[in-house]
């Protein structure tokens, strides 16, 4: 039984350090050859495993502050916009209207001519623009007021900062670059946003990249009226074709990007099959024209979404003429000349309407988010900027390695000279530890700061004191009397719950550093917990498999060196 128990525990480790290997110095995608595994592939493949963060490998780091106040502004002058649009529209006595946006003090004013028919033009605007979340209007003498509470000014930024950070997000991905740090940065009203890309030394060119604006029109498609099918094509020569072999200045073959068109799993994302759409141009209103879109549920069917969509009022009498001679066609949203998707005009619409389509909760999201993201929600200033070279980033490097092994070969010949032949065993423990941490951080896809670095030092120095904790106990027992198997046993045993002890309160405080740090603080924290957590695979586990080999071998041994 013990010879069983024995051979599990030593595949268990084989098949683990196996894997961790693989993972630090094995390629990543595509077929391995011979060159992977000589030394110039090795260290192109750490290199490429291990996700080195701004410090270590250069690039640009920036603070930008999304203009809230500027955002909160442009709202309130919209809806004034649409008031006055919705009163005149309903033939009611409103001569004009002013808005107030400064000071947290965000407030929309419609003058009657008619003070009678204040309820009336309340509940016309009402029908045509989205107060909700202003107080409810107050009536003084001939004007109508709405206000804009300080809690729902804090919700309505947040959701711009939110907007911003999302729209950002995705153009950055767009720009190619490996492991970027893009989060929320300051006090949580501030509005600030921390972005580093490492390998990046052109700060110009990524706020270039973050403030242009994104393209976004509405299209007519032409196909089949509906309930036909959207006319697709399986290239642009198809495409062309249909249309006489040239294309009229008033049509456009776009792609057909649709989230519900059939995609083959076998093919990465960039070798899908591809579909084409003709569209009339111009387009009937582009993104300029959009105030606002959002996901909305149908009555009664959590499961069945729709995009609810307003305009501003020029591109809502744009449109709402439009859509009224086009009801039964199809209609695409265009975001960056490809079609995001098709809906179908069933009614006329003006300054709101919706987008049908049986979408699910997360896809309704993604595409109203879409809808919006032609341009940013309000203007980004930068606070901070600055470059990190590579060479320092190679010098901290070098230095953080230069630490590692410096502080590993003192610990090795330390542990050698004073525990003799039970040194060799934490040296390999401590070896395996440090291997499988680094295989846990790119596992994680986690990034390796000189934090992260320190990190690995430190849980370097808690793997050894586990190893001294379990052999001091063990040299215990023997000078206690007691047989080699029984001390052993019983050093591994009684030291087990002091290790455990030890590392669930440096862990809790890891986890406490990463929950309320950023950036650098949080790579130490990852590095920290990684390595506490392994080291009782290695210290114990490990460490305890070689002492059961030794006895398995030898099980009347008189003496142990240690």
């Amino acid at each position: 039984m013990k010879n069983s128990s024995l051979l599990i525990r030593t595949a268990i480790i084989v098949v683990i350090t196996l894997i961790g290997i693989y993972l630090v110095i094995g390629p990543r995608g595509g077929a391995i050859d011979a060159n992977d595994f000589t030394w110039e592939g090795i260290k192109q493949n750490v290199a490429e495993n291990i996700n080195l963060g701004l410090d270590l490998r250069g690039g640009s780091h920036l603070v930008m502050r999304v203009k809230t106040d500027a955002y909160l502004k442009t709202l309130t002058e919209n809806n004034q916009s649409a008031a006055v649009l919705a009163a005149k529209e309903a033939q009611l006595p409103v001569a004009d209207g002013s808005f107030v946006a400064a000071n947290n003090n965000y407030q929309v004013t419609l003058n009657l001519t008619d003070a009678s028919q204040s309820q009336t033009v309340i509940d016309a605007v009402k029908q045509k623009v989205d107060f909700s979340g202003w107080s409810d209007p107050s009536v003084s003498g001939n004007q109508i007021t709405w206000s804009l509470p300080v809690s729902a000014q804090k919700i309505l930024k947040d959701q711009a900062v939110t907007q911003a950070e999302k729209i950002i997000e995705s153009r950055i991905n767009a720009f190619g670059v490996k492991e970027p740090t893009f989060q929320r940065h300051g006090s949580s009203d501030s509005g600030q946003l921390l972005l580093q890309m490492p390998g990046v030394e052109d700060p110009e060119r990524v706020k270039k990249l973050i403030g242009d604006d994104a393209t976004l029109a509405l299209m007519k498609i032409v196909s089949p009226p509906n309930p036909s099918p959207v006319q697709t094509y399986p290239s642009e020569e198809s495409a062309r074709q249909s249309l006489g072999g040239t294309i009229p200045a008033n049509r456009k073959i776009l792609v057909y990007a649709d989230r519900d068109v059939p995609q083959n799993p076998s093919l990465p994302a960039d070798q899908q099959p591809k579909q084409y759409v003709v569209v009339e141009s111009p387009a009937v209103v582009d993104g300029s024209e959009l105030r606002d879109a959002s996901a909305i549920s149908q009555p009664g069917n959590d499961s069945d979404f729709q995009i609810s969509f307003s305009f501003k009022p020029n591109g809502a009498q744009k449109f709402g003429d439009w859509t009224g001679k086009n009801i039964g066609n199809y209609m695409a949203v265009v975001l960056n000349d490809q079609v995001k998707s098709a809906a179908y005009i069933k009614s006329q619409i003006f300054d709101r309407g919706e987008i049908s389509g049986r979408f699910s909760k997360s896809t309704a999201e993604d595409l109203a988010l879409t809808l919006k993201s032609g341009a940013l929600p309000a203007k980004i200033e930068y606070q901070e900027e600055r470059t990190v070279g590579p060479s320092l980033g190679a010098d901290s490097i070098r230095a953080g390695v230069a630490a590692s092994i410096a502080g590993l070969v003192f610990i090795v010949i330390f542990m050698l000279i004073y525990y003799r032949g039970a040194g060799i065993n934490a040296v390999i423990a401590l070896i395996l530890n440090m291997l499988l941490t680094l295989a846990g951080l790119i596992v994680l896809d986690s990034t390796l700061t000189l934090p992260g670095i320190a990190g690995l030092i430190l849980g370097i120095g808690m793997a050894v004191d586990s190893n001294v904790l379990i052999f001091e106990r063990m040299r215990e027992e023997l000078r206690a009397g007691k047989s080699v198997a029984k001390s052993v046993e019983q050093g591994f045993d009684r030291a087990f719950i002091t290790i455990v002890d030890t590392h669930i309160t440096t862990i809790l405080s890891s986890v406490i550093l990463y929950m309320f740090g950023s950036g650098p603080i949080r790579g130490f924290a990852v590095t920290l917990i990684l390595g506490l957590l392994i080291n009782l695979f290695s210290a114990v586990f490990v460490s305890r498999t070689i002492f059961m080999w030794l006895l398995e071998r030898n099980p009347n041994m008189k003496k142990l060196s240690i």
